[in-house]
């Protein structure tokens, strides 16, 4: 059975950009003091510059110095890089250890089949360096409920875990983890926008849209709005927003269809190659 996060012992195989946001994040939030965690990197130099950051952190010379330090590993790894790592591990990992990855096409199956230990899958969002946003989390057979719980008291200091099928990493995935980039994307179309149309200050409009956004995202979330009447309350019948909005559902449709359909055909590509890697014979 998993500690309380206040005596757990973490280890981070894995510390390029969602690595780092997670102990940056669990260390700013106070869930984790730097002497509770070990991590390893490809590159040595970052993992060092972490221990620097973060003085107490332990940075490890292997991904086996990692495993036999903790008891809550999570991989952070490249997919391609995946079955490398597993192979390195798999002689030194514990029943009573949980292994967390955070990489979606890497199936729970996978991982079971390969260590045995307790597994979970965790996909983490880059909202979550800002202790917001949502984690997704899925199971395999050996988490029993205490498990769980420890591992989502631990990411609850950063974000809002929730349980999904891994059935639907993908469009979860979507929604969560690519969907600030994707509607980061659309706020700076509306700014470049104002800017060339109107003349507007470029730095005034991005403090605007910025905190439109971060009002918004309020609204939904503690405002108890949905986006559906968030819209109606905002679009006077025969006004300014719902002549925008006509033309935005006239220009907009079937792009995010379009779009879901991209990430699912790449994602379904990914899921192939890693599988095929996982084919390969145990050593």
């Amino acid at each position: 059975m998993l500690r309380r996060h206040s005596t757990m012992k973490v280890g981070f195989i894995g510390t390029g950009s969602m690595g780092s946001i997670l102990i940056d994040s669990l260390l700013r939030s106070g869930a984790l003091r730097p002497e509770q965690i070990t991590a390893a990197n490809r590159t040595a130099a970052k993992v060092e510059l972490l221990a620097e950051k973060h003085p107490g952190l332990q940075a490890a010379r292997s991904n086996i110095e990692v495993v036999l330090e903790a008891d809550l590993v999570f991989l952070c790894v490249k997919p391609v890089e995946f079955k490398r790592v597993i192979d390195e591990i798999r002689k030194v990992t514990l029943p009573s250890q949980v292994v967390v990855s955070i990489t979606s096409p890497v199936l729970i199956q996978h991982l079971e089949e390969q260590l045995n230990c307790r597994i979970a899958k965790v996909i983490p969002s880059i909202t979550n360096y800002m202790l917001g946003g949502a984690t997704l989390c899925m199971y395999g057979e050996r988490m029993d409920e205490e498990d769980k719980e420890a591992l989502e008291a631990l990411l609850s200091t950063i974000s809002e875990p929730i349980r999904i099928s891994e059935s639907h990493t993908r469009i979860t995935s979507d929604i969560s983890s690519c969907g600030p980039a994707f509607f980061a994307h659309l706020l700076q179309k509306f700014i470049d926008s104002a800017v060339a149309e109107t003349g507007i200050p470029y730095e005034q409009a991005t403090k605007l849209a910025s905190h439109m956004l971060l009002g918004t995202g309020k609204l939904l979330t503690e405002g108890g709005f949905s986006p559906e009447a968030l819209q109606k309350r905002v679009a006077v019948p025969g006004g300014i927003t719902a002549e925008g909005l006509r033309l935005m559902e006239r220009e907009l449709d079937g792009m995010f269809n379009r779009l879901i359909r991209i990430t699912h055909a790449k994602y379904e590509e990914d899921l192939e190659k890693v599988g095929a890697m996982f084919l390969k014979p145990i050593d």
